[in-house]
C-alpha cells in the first residue's frame, strides 16, 4: 500500500522525523518496503503563467516564452517543451534555486536568446516520473505562490508491505490508529457528518446472495456536473497513492477507499432499471466490464444486477453499460460489505486484480459502508453539486461478522513474553487499538473492533501487545530448564546408516514428488487407495502416492533418456493410502530401482546385465544391518507390476516387509523403458526393528569342508535346501555356501542339481572325519526325505 506521508500525518503527526517513523512502522509488522521522497529541494520554485508564447528565431524546437510570476514585469524563458502555450501555468524555477538534481539556475544565453530561468516538468522537480513536457497546474493555481506551498511539499510516498492478516490497515484511517498507539498520542478522524438529503429519488435494493453480501448502502445524487476535475489536493493524494485521477466521480469513490479502507462504486443512474439485487450469476450470462472485456459468468460468481441485466461483479469491478461519463448527471452511489470467501479468487479466474478486490478478498469492516457513502457524498456535492437522495440501506444481521470476546490473562502474556508489562500499559494498547477492554480476574475480557479480522485468540492480542509496547523491550534469554536426550533403542537402526549402506552399494538417493499423476499409478495398479488433492497444483500431480516405486522408476526412465546407461536410485520417504473409509494412513517406505550392468564398466569385471540376484544381495545387506540374517526368507510373489517369474516377497520371521522383483514387461512397455528393470520396496519401520548384536566366542577347533551335488526337483528353492542342512546338523553347521547350479538333459526332466559345500566345526573337540562322515549321511537323509533329493552319482 502507498500513501502520502502529509495525508497521514493529518490524521496523526507523530513528533518524530520520517526515518523514525518508519522504522517504528517496520518494527511494529507493518514493515515499509520504500520511501520516495518528493520535491525536497523546492526553494525557489513559484506558481508562473506563460502570458506571451513566440518561436525562437535560432532554433526550431524552441520558443521564447513571456513568464507571469505575479510580481513585476514578466521575465523571459527559453523553453523546449512541446506543451508550452499561451494561458499555460507551470512552476518556475527562478534565478539561483537549485533543482533536485543538484543544478543550479543561472541566467544564461540559448541560442543567442537571453533565458532568465527554467519551467519545469514534474520529472525535474522530483513529484512524478512525467518528463514528457511541463508540469501542468490548474488554471485556478495563484500565479507567484511558492510551489511548495500551492503543492504541500516536500512530501514522501511511503510503501508499506502489508501480511494479508492486516486488511485494517489498507486505508489511512486504519493506519493513523495503529500509528497513535506506537506514540501514544490522539488519532483525528475523518470527518463523518451526515449529509442532508435534498431529494426523494431513491432505489429499492434486495439481497439474493445471503451471507455473501450481508448489508448493502446505495444512494442516488441527481444534477451533478460529472465534467468537473477534481480538485489538487485530492488528485495529488491520489498520484502519491499510486492511483491515476481520471474524474471527480471515479476520484471521490478512489479517495474514500484510500482515506477509509472502503471500497466504492458509482453507477449511472440514468442506466439503471428498477431495483437493486445482489445475486448469483445466472448460467450463462455474460458482463462486459468496465476494462472492455466480456466475460462469461457462472453460478459461483457474485454479481450486482437491476432487474434487466448484470451491472458489475461484485468487489471486483463495475459494468461497461453502466459506467459514469462526463456526461452523467445522475449516479448511484454503492458501499456494501462482501464476505472474503465470495470474493476470493474470483479476480483470478478473469486475469483480474483490483484495489477492490485486494481489499474485499482480505476482509472490509462490515460497519464502513454508511460512513463511507457519507464521506463520498459530502465530497462529491463539494465538487461537483447535485442533490443527494436518501441512503437506502439493506442488511441481513444474522450474517453480519460478530466480533467474540477473547480473554487474556495476565500470567500468559508474562509467560510468553518474558517479562511483565504494566497493566496501565496493556489496556492503554489495547484501548488505542480500537478494543474495549474489561478488567477482571487474572486478566482482561478484550472485545476487538470491527475492522480487526485478525484478533482471535489469545496470542494474537499477546501479539497486539508485545508488538505496540515495543520487540526491541523484549528480553534475550537462554533457554532455562532440564533438557531430556530421546534415547533411540539400540536395536533400531536409522534411516541414515540405511542410505549409508546402499550408497555403498552404488546406489544414489533420489527425492521424488510425494504427488504423482493418478494415470502414472494405474499404470502401475496401484491408484485403488490413492488420496486424491482437493487443489492439485496440476493434472500431473494430483494425488498423494500410494508407493515409492512409480515416482522413483520415473526418475530412473528420466536418467536413462540423457544417455546415463547404469542407474541405480533409491529413496526413502512416505506413502500414502486411504482406509476405511476416510481414515488417511501414512507410512515410511524404502524403495530401489536399478538397470544397466551389475559392475561399472572396469578392464576388471564381468560385462553381465543385473539381475534378480543382484537387487536381492542389495536388500540382504540392508536387512543385515538390524541383525536379520537367518529369519529373512523370499517366498514366490505375484503382484501386478512385477515379473511373475522374477519376483519375490520378503519375509523377516513370518512377517511380510516388501517385495523384490523386475517390473512386468507389460509395465514395461507401457512407461516405454526397452531395457529390465529390477525393483524393491520395503516398509523401512519394520526393517529398522531388529535384534542387538550378541558377541561370541570363536571356537578354537578347526573346521572340516564337505562338497555334496544333489539333485531336487526344478520347483525345490535353494532357501528350502539350506533349511532343511541347518535344521538337521544344528549348531555343529558353522556355514553352507552353494557354488554350483546346473540344469541338463541328463538329470531328468523338472530336475537341477546344487552343488554345496558343508563347513562342519565343534566348539568342544576337534571334527574327526568319522564325525564329518555322520554329518553327511545325517544331511542327505533330511534332504532325501524333506526335499526329494538325492546325491548325484
Amino acid at each position: 500500500m502507498k500513501f502520502s506521508e502529509n495525508w497521514l500525518r493529518e490524521f496523526v503527526d507523530p513528533p518524530v522525523d520520517r526515518a523514525d517513523l518508519c522504522q517504528r512502522l517496520t518494527m511494529a509488522g507493518l514493515e515499509v518496503e520504500n520511501v520516495e521522497v518528493l520535491g525536497s529541494c523546492v526553494d525557489g520554485i513559484v506558481v508562473a503563467e506563460i502570458v506571451g508564447c513566440e518561436p525562437h528565431p535560432n532554433a526550431d524546437k524552441l520558443r521564447v516564452c513571456e513568464v507571469s510570476i505575479g510580481s513585476g514585469n514578466p521575465v523571459q524563458i527559453v523553453c523546449g517543451a512541446p506543451n508550452a502555450r499561451n494561458g499555460l501555468k507551470a512552476p518556475l524555477a527562478t534565478i539561483g534555486a537549485i533543482l533536485p538534481n543538484g543544478v543550479t539556475i543561472r541566467k544564461a544565453a540559448l541560442r543567442g536568446v537571453e533565458s532568465s530561468g527554467m519551467l519545469c516538468s514534474a520529472k525535474e522537480l522530483a513529484i512524478d516520473a512525467d518528463a514528457s513536457g511541463l508540469m501542468e497546474l490548474p488554471g485556478d493555481a495563484p500565479v507567484g505562490k511558492p510551489l511548495a506551498e500551492y503543492l504541500g511539499l516536500p512530501d514522501a510516498v511511503i510503501e508499506l508491505k502489508l501480511t494479508p492478516n492486516r486488511p485494517d490497515c489498507l486505508g489511512l484511517r486504519g493506519l493513523a490508529c495503529d500509528v497513535g498507539a506506537l506514540f501514544d498520542i490522539t488519532v483525528k478522524e475523518p470527518p463523518a457528518r451526515t449529509v442532508a438529503t435534498a431529494s426523494t429519488a431513491q432505489r429499492e435494493v434486495q439481497l439474493d446472495a445471503g451471507a455473501d453480501c450481508p448489508r448493502y448502502l446505495g444512494r442516488i445524487i441527481e444534477g451533478i456536473d460529472a465534467s468537473k476535475e477534481s480538485p489538487l489536493w485530492l488528485a495529488e493524494r491520489l498520484r502519491r497513492s499510486g492511483v491515476r485521477p481520471i474524474s471527480a466521480l471515479v476520484d471521490v469513490t478512489q479517495y474514500v477507499m484510500l482515506e477509509l479502507g472502503q471500497p466504492m462504486h458509482a453507477y449511472d443512474a440514468d442506466a439503471l432499471s428498477g431495483k437493486i439485487s445482489v445475486r448469483r450469476a445466472r448460467p450463462g450470462e455474460a458482463l462486459k466490464l468496465l476494462d472492455g472485456n466480456e466475460h462469461k459468468l457462472d453460478p459461483e460468481c457474485l454479481v450486482i444486477a437491476d432487474e434487466r441485466q448484470a451491472l458489475g461483479l461484485a468487489g471486483i469491478m463495475g459494468g461497461y453499460a453502466s459506467r459514469v461519463i462526463d456526461t452523467t448527471r445522475n449516479v448511484f452511489l454503492e458501499a456494501a460489505h462482501f464476505a472474503p470467501a465470495a470474493i476470493m479468487g474470483r479476480a483470478r479466474r478473469f486475469g483480474l486484480h483490483t484495489d477492490a478486490s485486494h481489499r474485499f478478498e482480505r476482509g472490509v469492516d462490515a460497519e464502513l459502508p454508511r460512513l463511507a457513502i457519507e464521506r463520498a457524498t459530502a465530497l462529491l456535492i463539494a465538487i461537483a453539486g447535485g442533490k443527494p437522495g436518501p441512503v437506502v440501506e439493506s442488511v441481513l444481521p444474522a450474517y453480519l461478522p460478530q466480533r467474540a470476546t477473547v480473554p487474556l490473562r495476565r500470567e500468559r502474556l508474562l509467560r510468553v513474553l518474558g517479562m511483565r508489562v504494566a497493566d496501565a500499559e496493556v489496556e492503554r494498547i489495547l484501548r488505542a487499538l480500537g478494543m474495549r477492554v474489561e478488567t477482571v480476574a487474572g486478566g482482561w475480557q478484550v472485545t476487538p473492533p470491527s475492522r480487526r479480522f485478525d484478533i482471535e485468540i489469545e496470542e494474537d492480542l499477546i501479539e497486539e501487545v508485545a508488538r505496540v509496547h515495543g520487540y526491541e523491550h523484549v528480553p534475550t534469554r537462554t533457554p532455562g530448564g532440564e533438557l531430556r536426550l530421546g534415547l533411540r533403542p539400540e536395536a533400531h537402526v536409522a534411516p541414515q546408516r540405511l542410505r549409508v549402506q546402499l550408497a555403498a552399494r552404488g546406489y544414489r538417493e533420489a527425492i521424488c514428488y510425494s504427488f504423482v499423476a493418478r494415470e502414472l499409478l494405474q499404470r502401475w495398479s496401484l491408484a485403488d487407495a490413492a488420496v486424491a488433492l482437493a487443489n492439485p497444483l496440476s493434472a500431473d500431480l494430483a494425488v498423494m502416492r500410494t508407493a515409492l516405486l512409480p515416482g522413483l522408476v520415473e526418475a530412473l526412465k528420466h536418467n536413462l533418456n540423457r544417455q546415463q546407461e547404469r542407474v541405480r536410485l533409491f529413496e526413502t520417504g512416505l506413502v500414502f493410502t486411504r482406509v476405511d473409509g476416510d481414515e488417511l494412513s501414512q507410512l515410511p517406505h524404502l524403495a530401489g530401482a536399478s538397470c544397466g550392468r551389475a559392475a561399472p564398466e572396469s578392464w576388471a569385471t564381468d560385462k553381465r546385465e543385473l539381475d534378480f540376484f543382484d537387487v536381492k544381495a542389495d536388500v540382504e545387506t540392508a536387512l543385515a544391518l538390524a541383525g536379520h540374517r537367518s529369519d529373512v526368507s523370499f517366498r514366490r510373489f505375484a503382484a501386478p507390476h512385477l515379473h511373475p517369474g522374477r519376483s519375490a516377497e520378503i519375509l523377516v520371521g513370518d512377517k511380510s516387509v516388501g517385495a523384490v522383483g523386475g517390473l512386468h514387461p507389460r509395465l514395461l512397455k507401457a512407461l516405454d523403458l526397452d531395457r529390465d528393470v529390477y525393483v524393491f520396496e520395503l516398509d523401512l519401520a519394520a526393517v529398522s526393528t531388529g535384534r542387538v548384536p550378541r558377541a561370541a566366542p570363536l571356537s578354537r577347533f578347526p573346521s572340516l569342508r564337505r562338497d555334496i551335488a544333489i539333485v531336487v526337483p526344478a520347483e525345490v528353492s535353494y532357501a528350502a535346501v539350506e533349511a532343511c542342512v541347518r535344521g538337521a546338523l544344528g549348531r555343529r553347521l558353522a556355514e553352507v555356501v552353494v557354488f554350483d547350479q546346473y540344469l541338463g538333459a541328463n538329470l531328468g526332466q523338472g530336475t537341477k542339481s546344487l552343488a554345496m559345500g558343508l563347513i562342519l566345526q565343534d566348539d568342544s573337540r576337534t571334527l574327526t572325519d568319522e564325525d564329518a562322515d555322520a554329518s553327511m549321511a545325517q544331511a542327505l537323509a533330511a534332504l532325501e526325505r524333506e526335499c526329494q533329493a538325492r546325491l548325484r552319482g
